[in-house]
């Protein structure tokens, strides 16, 4: 794999150049993992003309093996004293280079260690580098989908097994704890992001945090749950009802967003643009009423980072490519009922290759369990 990220901070470095910047300091963690294959928090990545270093604090690998390491052949500078900072330290490396110009990761520094680099850099020239490497990141190769895919086949067996247990009785807290114990049995890293259970009222809400509240007969139960698999996250959410059958009001509902999830799902083609995408489940949900109270966005990519370009939003800029792995989840709350919430990982494919390709494939039907 190490010439894969070889290649990858080539492709940096070209467009370093292009923008005329000798040297490149990437220090946004996700950024920095993409380049080198693995580096702890806090480290800082040189590019430098013939020359790429990774700079860290203390003795960041002691206890790392595998994913969380560094490729084989990239050198790493290790900073004598754990207080020390690896920017800083690049930074003077830089100089010490003679570069003239330096591209540094602006949205990723602190106002005090932006100041620090400036100091330690006083006659190089700096620029923004932007989200260049974001933007590198959209579209994913075979090895990263292939671990999104393992994501998800994590998270779909981890959801697959709670939904065959007892639920009535337990608390949205405990099911969560369960779930993200079952993600870790099945060979995930950890959890992609905190998980959310909400049952009853608490339905169908983007990000509920889980309560002590129990789970009764005739609730709407709403489960989004991610696998980190070598860094890389799925996403899915999906609804229930909790023993009997559903109620009509129940039934209407989940299959407005149900409508709203497929109409997105089926916008994602190479070529399509963002805010299309967002459109095409929002034009549902609108359609039937629940204008007010859709999120503001449909979506949005996964990799390294749960929460990544592109943004599947009204205001979003750009167009879809092949081999770009996003989410679409819409999902309706209904203050003091409940509501639903149904979310899918997919990666972009063109037609010819059968369409989207869905990594989440627990069942969407709407289950009494």
């Amino acid at each position: 794999m190490s010439e894969v990220y070889a290649a990858r901070r080539a492709r940096l470095r070209e467009r370093c150049a292009a923008g005329g910047s000798e040297a490149a300091l990437v220090t946004g963690g996700a950024n920095v993992r993409y380049l080198t294959g693995g580096a702890p928090p806090g480290a800082a990545l040189l590019l430098v003309p013939g020359h790429d270093v990774l700079v860290c604090a203390g003795d960041p690998f002691a206890d790392v093996t595998g994913a969380g390491r560094p490729a084989d052949d990239l050198p790493v500078l290790v900073l004598p004293s754990p207080e020390g900072d690896p920017a800083v330290a690049a930074a003077e490396r830089a100089v010490e280079t003679g570069v003239r110009s330096l591209a540094v990761e602006e949205h990723h520094l602190t106002v005090s260690r932006h100041r620090a680099v400036v100091s330690v850099a006083a006659r190089t020239r700096l620029v923004d580098l932007g989200p260049a490497v974001e933007q590198q990141r959209v579209v994913k190769d075979d090895e990263e989908i292939s671990a999104l895919r393992i994501a998800a086949e994590i998270a779909d067996q981890a959801l697959g097994e709670l939904l065959e247990s007892i639920l009535v009785g337990r608390t949205e807290r405990h099911l969560a704890l369960e779930l993200e114990r079952r993600l870790i049995d099945h060979g995930a890293d950890g959890a992609a992001f905190a998980t959310s259970v909400g049952s009853g009222p608490h339905s169908g809400r983007c990000g509920h945090v889980p309560t002590d509240r129990r789970v009764e007969e005739g609730d709407f139960l709403s489960v989004c749950l991610g696998a980190d698999y070598r860094g890389y996250r799925s996403e899915i959410a999906r609804t229930f009802v909790i023993g009997a059958s559903p109620a009509d009001w129940q039934i209407e509902l989940y299959e407005q967003v149900f409508a709203a999830q497929r109409a997105g799902r089926e916008a994602l083609v190479p070529g399509a643009a963002y805010r299309d995408v967002d459109r095409a489940a929002r034009t549902v949900l609108e359609a039937a009423g629940h204008g007010e109270r859709v999120g503001p966005r449909i979506g949005h990519g996964v990799g390294l980072e749960n929460d990544e370009d592109p943004r599947l939003a009204p205001s979003a800029m750009g167009k879809l490519d092949a081999c770009v792995p996003v989410t679409v989840d819409p999902g309706v709350h209904l203050p003091g009922r409940g509501g639903v919430r149904i979310d899918d990982t997919l990666v972009v494919r063109p037609e010819a290759d059968g369409g989207p390709e869905l990594l989440t494939i627990t069942t969407k039907e709407l289950l009494a369990l």
